[in-house]
């Protein structure tokens, strides 16, 4: 027994030193639960998000009205690049906010929208309007408090001649009407008739096409007008039927266009239907029906970006732009939306370069060059504001709901 005694007595030892244990920690204090309302630190390769005042950009867009298949898609890209600004760390670590106005496709809504842009908001550009009456009628007050403004839309006179601080990033009409004229040329087309809306876009792009055809030696045989919420051009296409033209050619934006191609296809016209640029979206097809197959229009690249040649320095950019707005959207991309994202892009683009006084920005727009976009590649300067050439037009083709590159 008195062998045994020691072994028992380190039994009882190891016992005693476990209980303890277990009793200091059944008696430690509970460890407080993390902090809340604090951000996390960012992840490895993710930028800080942005802090500070934010920097405002104005947008005036046509949502409702006649020109909402435009502008729409514009707001959608809007809110869109300002979202994908932030996530990257904002501009010079600084939130990005668009302030986005319905003009609702009236001209003096545009000039009260830009009013409240410069005056209340104190936005350091302008983005928009839509529409090419919309645009004109903010010009003037825009070179007045001296704030620049990069317009959707695509009259020549909005940059033409040049004012300070206006920009557009629109293929311009008369860009529009040169590839056609190239196109006419190509099918041996002699005799056309010209239908245009009797709104600032229309008419600017009736001139063109009276300056361009003459110069080609191409006739017209027949000029009409429609008004933009005209619903039925039967009186005028009879008129221009009784004409036989080769080509009809269509100047305006939806719904008018579609409108008219229903019309030709219930007289039986045999003419060709050619449209300006204004009908490049889905909602020109979806209107038209039937009666848009065989429409001849020249457009941006966006809606034929899987067809380019890989070389094409705009497929990349075209392609990126397609997917973000497809899954930011939930609708297909359009021209439209993006003539917003490339003057988004060009006016963000300065303000990181030149930070937020107004005249810097202006200069930083203007001194642009080699950006590429969806509306083709800008070489902007003092004597150009536009920054566009034929390089970033095609002729396209309706067929089966599509639309099928020409050239």
């Amino acid at each position: 027994m008195r062998d045994l005694h020691p072994r028992l007595l380190v039994v009882a030892c190891v016992l005693g030193a476990i209980l303890a244990l277990a009793l200091v920690a059944g008696c430690a204090k509970p460890q407080p639960p993390p902090l809340t309302g604090m951000p996390p630190p960012p992840s490895a390769g993710q930028p800080p998000a942005p802090e500070g005042e934010p920097i405002k950009i104005g947008a005036i867009f046509s949502v409702t009205g006649p020109g909402a298949p435009l502008g729409e898609p514009e707001a959608l890209t809007a809110k869109m690049v300002q979202d994908d600004v932030n996530k990257a760390g904002g501009i010079n670590g600084r939130p990005l906010e668009i302030i986005i106005e319905d003009d609702h496709t009236e001209e003096a809504d545009a000039v009260l929208a830009a009013k409240k842009l410069i005056e209340q908001d104190e936005v350091c550009a302008i983005v928009g309007p839509t529409m090419s009456g919309t645009s004109l009628a903010i010009l003037d007050g825009c070179e007045k408090a001296e704030v620049p403004l990069f317009a959707c839309a695509a009259s020549a006179k909005i940059t033409t001649p040049v004012k300070k601080w206006v920009f557009s990033s629109a293929q311009t009409d008369v860009l529009a009407v040169a590839r056609i004229v190239v196109y006419l040329k190509e099918q041996d087309i002699k005799k056309v008739a010209i239908i245009c809306d009797s709104n600032a876009f229309g008419q600017s792009g009736a001139e063109q096409l009276k300056l361009q055809l003459a110069e080609a030696g191409i006739e017209i045989v027949d000029e009409e007008k429609f008004a933009t919420k005209d619903t039925d051009m039967t009186a005028q296409l009879t008129k221009i039927k009784a004409k036989a033209p080769e080509a009809v050619i269509c100047w305006g934006t939806n719904p008018g266009p579609a409108v008219i191609a229903k019309n030709m296809k219930s007289l039986g016209m045999q003419a060709q239907c050619i449209n300006s640029h204004g009908i490049a979206n889905k909602t020109f097809i979806d209107l038209a029906g039937d009666a848009a197959e065989g429409v001849i229009l020249p457009c941006g690249k966006l809606l034929v970006a899987d067809a380019l040649p890989d070389d094409d320095p705009q497929k990349a950019v075209l392609l990126e732009f397609r997917e973000k707005y497809e899954a930011h959207s939930g609708k297909p991309a359009n021209t439209f939306a993006g003539h917003a994202y490339d003057s988004l892009q060009i006016v963000i683009n300065a303000i990181e370069e030149a930070g937020e006084d107004r005249a810097a920005i202006r200069d930083a727009i203007e001194a642009t060059q080699e950006h590429v976009g969806t509306g083709g590649i800008f070489n902007l300067s003092a004597d150009d504001h536009n920054g566009l050439t034929e390089q970033g037009f095609t002729i396209v083709k309706i067929e089966n709901g599509t639309w099928v590159e020409l050239d």
